[in-house]
């Protein structure tokens, strides 16, 4: 079993059970997994996975190295400056559950933020786990109740005591058995420079959650607001990250983990190497025909002769079975090494996925357990971490992730492969598969079509060395659409040449722009999606360029033309010199004056008096 796989079943094995320690079971959640026992200081590493404090500095450093460093301390109260500019060094370590790359903070471990979530999770474990408890005030009776706020046990007299005080007298009281059976403890964090102090504003410059006396003196000329005024627009932020990024990126990567496995388990039959089918060339002896001859050289010949074929026949077929054995060692090494790149692909894959399930599952638990202060002191290495993955994380498409099973392999028997121990063979296998990277497009009409008139271009697939492919049969999906009428599209034709070329026409019904998707094996060729560019239906013009209707009719007194012109003594059509004529040859159908232009419409014509002049516009 695989490291990952091992990682993977570990994971599975801690989330779907409880540990036991002791003879109890234990809420795995409050037990640290690099030492298996109750946290203790628990500290989140910057890729959310929580460990104690003294387990992570007893991680062996994967690297160490020195820089300029300006250390305000990620959870220090933003009022312990230390020198700037100090040199400090930076220990990466690697993290015991996903194996990733962290750094540790030049303070150590106690530079990372608290996981005050595994602190209610150990506190919620001591409570029912250690049975009855003391009052903490008295230190005699059995503890029924709680204050929240003051984070104490108290026992039915000191819990009436409590409620009589003027200044605890607000503080909210919860019975034990209650919180034992809500299986959640509101537990206040407490400022680490000030003890008892609870973290209930919020200094925004500093962006850090802080208490009472650090805002009157540390933060006093800071901006400091409640928690509960600033936990919206916070955690806002991390849910906007979960629900637009993450959430989605989490669904792609376990359909496409699911498709590479698949792929892994193929049967037996269906695998690779059940697509060698050789043909191979068989000699037949011929049968001597025996003649009656009585010539004894003529015998001596023809025996010398069947010697000489019986051990050609001998040695091409030994020739034969080691080209066939090569042929099988090669195809043993394709499935190996298509079977490492699965391998390869499934590892990323999981990596990805636990990373992402790491981060969206405590960033949701973050948000629907965490109090106010709670969210905002892990606020920060939070974000960083979804923010992260979010924006370098591997995150392929389903619909790109395209496992290899086998289908560009196959056996061409009558290709000829050259020699083999002098004897000429034939059959080779071909493994080559397109690179989308060096695949081409030929043909002007995948940049410029022209309404009701049919587009071509042709589809060239080529390997990784840029070699044209010497076979068909890959899916080429061609897709053209209305840029701006997403509901206009154009139905297209992909016609498979059987020579890695692929021809497509289409036919657009409309001008203006369209968008070309070309497509192998569900991804994009180099370039797509293309930008194509119709133009409207050219209008023939029917009549005839001409200076006048008199000059190119012979004088007709019937011949008409488009232009507003008109000439006495009974003629229909147009004259030079005489009223409405444009001055200068023009097409007798429109009157457009530009020889090369399109034949104005009906409803242009109409529109315009006898006694206007037409204006016409050149393409």
């Amino acid at each position: 079993m695989s490291r990952s796989e091992q990682k993977e079943t570990a994971a599975e094995s801690t989330s779907n059970s409880e540990h036991e320690q002791n003879g109890a079971l234990v809420n795995p959640r409050a037990v640290c997994n690099a030492c298996k026992r109750l946290y203790r200081d628990p500290k989140i590493l910057p890729c959310l996975h929580t460990f104690c404090s003294d387990c992570i500095a007893q991680l062996e450093p994967f690297s160490v190295s020195s820089r300029r460093h300006r250390d305000a301390a990620e959870n220090g109260r933003s009022g312990e400056a230390v020198e700037a500019d100090a040199p400090a060094v930076t220990v990466t370590v690697l993290c015991p559950d996903c194996d990733s790359e962290v750094d540790i903070p030049p303070s150590g471990p106690a530079g990372l933020s608290t996981d005050h979530l595994a602190l209610d999770e150990i506190f919620l474990e001591t409570l029912v786990t250690n049975g009855p408890l003391g009052c903490d005030l008295c230190g005699e009776g059995g503890a029924e109740s709680r204050c929240e706020v003051c984070s104490i046990n108290l026992c039915e007299f000191c819990c009436q005591a409590h409620r009589r005080q003027k200044r605890t007298a607000s503080h909210s009281v919860r019975g034990v058995e209650e919180l034992r059976s809500r299986g959640r403890l509101c537990r206040p964090v407490l400022c680490s420079l000030h003890p008892g102090q609870e973290l209930r504003l919020f200094c925004q410059p500093c962006d850090l959650p802080v208490c009472l006396e650090c805002a009157a003196t540390l933060h006093r000329d800071h901006r400091c607001c409640p928690t509960r005024d600033v936990i919206d627009r916070h955690g806002d932020r991390i849910r906007e990250l979960i629900t637009a990024r993450l959430r989605p990126r989490l669904d792609r990567l376990e359909e496409s983990l699911q498709k590479v496995l698949r792929s892994l388990f193929i049967p037996a039959s269906e695998r690779p190497t059940a697509m060698l089918k050789p043909s191979y060339p068989f000699f037949f002896l011929f049968s001597l025909l025996q003649v009656e001859v009585s010539q004894e050289a003529l015998q001596a010949r023809v025996d010398a002769t069947a010697i000489e074929v019986r051990a050609f026949a001998r040695c091409y077929a030994s020739a034969v079975e080691a080209h066939c054995l090569s042929l099988l060692r090669r195809l043993e090494e394709l499935r190996v090494q298509r079977r490492n790149q699965l391998h390869l692909q499934r590892a990323q894959l999981q990596q990805a996925l636990l990373d992402v399930r790491g981060g969206v599952e405590f960033a949701e638990r973050l948000l629907s357990c965490g109090s106010d202060a709670e969210i905002l002191s892990a606020k920060g290495v939070t974000l960083r971490r979804l923010t992260s993955l979010a924006e370098s994380g591997y995150d392929p498409h389903p619909a790109t992730v395209a496992p290899d099973d086998g289908s560009s392999i196959c056996f061409m028997p009558r290709e000829p492969a050259g020699e083999v121990e002098g004897y000429p063979v034939v059959g080779v296998i071909n493994s080559k598969t397109a690179d989308l990277s060096k695949c081409t497009i030929e043909g002007e009409g995948l940049q410029r079509g022209r309404e009701g008139q049919q587009g071509r271009f042709t589809l060239v697939c080529r390997d990784s060395a840029g070699e044209q492919m010497a076979r068909g049969g890959e899916h080429v999906l061609v897709s053209v659409v209305h840029k701006e009428k997403k509901n206009c599209t154009v139905e297209t034709t992909v016609v498979d040449n059987n020579d890695g070329s692929y021809s497509v026409s289409y036919t657009p019904e409309g001008p203006g722009t369209y968008s070309v998707w070309v497509c192998v094996k569900a991804q994009h060729v180099k370039g797509s999606p293309f930008s194509l560019t119709v133009k409207r239906k050219l209008r023939r013009h029917s009549g005839t360029f001409h200076c006048c209707s008199f000059c190119s009719s012979g004088g007709a007194k019937e011949a008409r033309c488009g232009c507003p012109g008109t000439m006495p003594g009974g003629f229909k059509g147009c004259g030079h010199g005489h009223k409405g004529h444009p001055g200068k040859p023009h097409w007798s159908c429109c009157g457009s004056t530009a020889e090369q232009s399109e034949c104005l419409p009906q409803s242009v014509l109409a529109a315009v008096s006898p006694r206007g002049h037409l204006r016409t516009v050149e393409l």
